[in-house]
C-alpha cells in the first residue's frame, strides 16, 4: 500500500508544487486539492507541452486519475468552466474524473470588484494580492455571507443571498456601471452552469475515507506557500486561507491519520510575490541573475518575482509547523553557474541572533540575514537524473540543507521537464 502524502510550499509560494504533485501523481489514485483558489497557479511541462493550471488538481495530467476540489477551496466558477475547456483543448477527458465538494464557497464577480477596490485603497501599504477576489470571498466565508456551490441547485436561495450581498455591499456596488457589479447578471450566468456543476457534485469528505478504506492512495494538495498562511505566516502580507497541513484536515473533511507522509517543497533559492519581508532578497546581479535564469515571473499574474538566497530560518518555521518528513528541491539548475551560494542560518536582530523566526513575524522586516558561503558547482546539473551522478558540491549543498531541517530528500527537480528530476 502506497503512502497518502500531503505536499506544502515551504516558502512564499512558487516552489514547484505543480511539478511535483504531477510526478507523485503517479503513484495516487486520487488528488485532492485543499485551499486557495485561482490565485494558484501550478505549472506542468511534459515533453514539449505546457500546462497551467489554477484550480484543477495538477494530477489530471496523468489518465484515470480522480481529481476532488474540496471544501476549503473559494471556486471561481467562471475560471473552473475556462480550465476544463482547456484541459479538453489539450485532449485529456475529465468525465467522472473530477469531482467538486458542494460546500466549497463561490468567488464572484462582485468579490474581484472589492478586491481591486481595496487592494487600490491601501495604496503604498497594498498587500500585493492577486485580484482574484480571493480574499473577499474567505471574508464572505467567515462572515457567514458565502455563496456555495450547492446554491446553484437552490435558485430561490441563491438569489435571495445575492440580494443579501447586494445590501450589505452598498460601498462597493451602489451607483458602479462595473459590470461586476450587476448581481442580476451574475445570478443569470451562475444558473447556466447548473448542467456543468451537477456530475461534478461529490461528498468529498465521504469519497476520501471510503478511498482509504479500499487502500487507495491519496494525495493532498495544497496551493501557495507555509510563509503566506494567514495564521502562522508573514501576517498581513499572507494569503487568506490556511496553507500549512492543517488547511488539508479542514479542507477536505479528514483527519490527521489520514495522512502518512507531509512532503514540503523547497525551492533552492527563495523567491517571493508581492510585497512582504523578504529578509534574504538580492537587489543585485544575483538577483537578476535567479530571476532570469528561473523564469521567475508568477504563473498567475505574470509578475517578476523578488529573488533571494535559501532562507533556513523561515524553513526550519515552515518544516517545524508542518510536520514536514521530506523535502522536494526545485530549480536546482538554476544555481549552476554561481562560483558560490551563500544560505542563511540565522537572522541578526536588535545586536541579538535568532536561530528561528521572531515571535512578532512583523519584525522580519528588520532582521539582518547572516549567512554561511558554500561553494558552488558550475557544472550543468539540467536534466541530471540520479543523486549520485550530481556534483559532489552539489550534494554537499543538498545534504546540508537537508541535515539542518531534520529531513530526508524526496526528489530533487533538475529542469522544469518532468523527466527532469532525480527520484531519491
Amino acid at each position: 500500500m502506497g503512502k497518502n502524502r500531503v505536499v506544502i510550499g515551504c516558502q512564499w509560494g512558487d516552489e514547484g508544487k505543480g511539478k511535483i504533485v504531477d510526478l507523485l501523481a503517479a503513484d495516487a489514485d486520487i488528488i485532492a486539492r485543499f485551499q486557495g483558489g485561482a490565485n494558484a497557479g501550478h505549472t506542468i511541462v511534459v515533453d514539449d507541452t505546457k500546462y497551467i493550471l489554477h484550480l484543477i488538481p495538477s494530477g489530471i495530467i496523468h489518465p484515470g486519475k480522480t481529481c476532488v476540489i474540496g471544501n476549503g477551496v473559494v471556486l471561481d466558477p467562471f475560471g473552473f468552466k475556462e480550465e476544463l475547456d482547456f484541459v479538453t483543448g489539450k485532449g485529456i477527458d475529465y468525465t467522472g474524473r473530477v469531482f467538486v465538494s458542494p460546500a466549497a464557497n463561490l468567488v464572484l464577480p462582485y468579490h474581484k470588484l472589492i478586491d481591486a477596490t481595496e487592494e487600490k485603497s491601501r495604496g503604498t501599504s497594498n498587500i500585493g494580492t492577486t485580484l482574484r477576489g480571493i480574499g473577499p470571498a474567505y471574508v464572505d466565508k467567515v462572515a457567514r455571507l458565502g455563496i456555495r456551490v450547492a446554491d446553484l441547485f437552490a435558485p430561490e436561495r441563491l438569489k435571495k443571498r445575492l440580494d443579501h450581498n447586494r445590501v450589505m455591499k452598498q460601498k462597493y456596488l451602489s451607483g458602479s456601471t462595473d459590470e461586476r457589479a450587476d448581481l442580476d447578471r451574475t445570478y443569470n450566468e451562475l444558473l447556466a452552469l447548473t448542467d456543468l456543476f451537477r456530475p461534478l457534485m461529490a461528498d468529498v469528505s465521504l469519497m476520501l475515507h471510503e478511498a482509504k478504506r479500499e487502500d487507495k492512495v491519496i494525495l493532498y494538495e495544497g496551493a501557495q506557500g507555509s510563509m503566506l498562511d494567514v495564521d502562522l505566516g508573514t501576517y498581513p502580507f499572507a494569503t487568506s486561507s490556511n496553507t500549512t497541513t492543517g488547511g488539508a484536515l479542514t479542507g477536505l473533511g479528514i483527519g490527521p491519520k489520514m495522512i502518512d507522509e507531509v512532503v514540503g517543497i523547497v525551492k533552492a533559492y527563495t523567491t517571493r510575490v508581492g510585497t512582504g519581508p523578504f529578509p534574504t532578497e538580492l537587489i543585485d546581479e544575483t538577483g537578476e541573475l535567479l530571476r532570469r535564469e528561473g523564469d521567475e515571473f508568477g504563473a498567475t499574474t505574470g509578475r517578476p518575482r523578488r529573488c533571494g538566497w535559501l532562507d533556513l530560518v523561515a524553513l526550519r518555521h515552515t518544516v517545524r509547523v508542518n510536520g514536514v518528513d521530506s523535502i522536494a528541491v526545485t530549480k536546482l539548475d538554476v544555481l549552476d553557474t554561481l562560483p558560490e551560494i551563500k544560505v542563511c542560518t540565522a537572522y541578526e536582530l536588535n545586536g541579538e541572533r535568532l536561530d528561528q523566526v521572531p515571535l512578532d513575524m512583523a519584525e522580519l522586516s528588520h532582521v539582518k540575514p547572516i549567512y554561511q558561503t558554500v561553494p558552488g558547482w558550475q557544472t550543468d546539473c539540467t536534466g541530471i537524473d540520479r543523486f549520485d551522478a550530481l556534483p559532489e558540491n552539489t550534494r554537499d549543498y543538498l545534504n546540508f540543507v537537508a541535515d539542518d531541517l531534520g529531513v530526508k530528500i524526496l526528489v530533487v527537480s533538475t529542469g522544469a521537464k518532468r523527466k527532469e528530476t532525480i527520484m531519491v
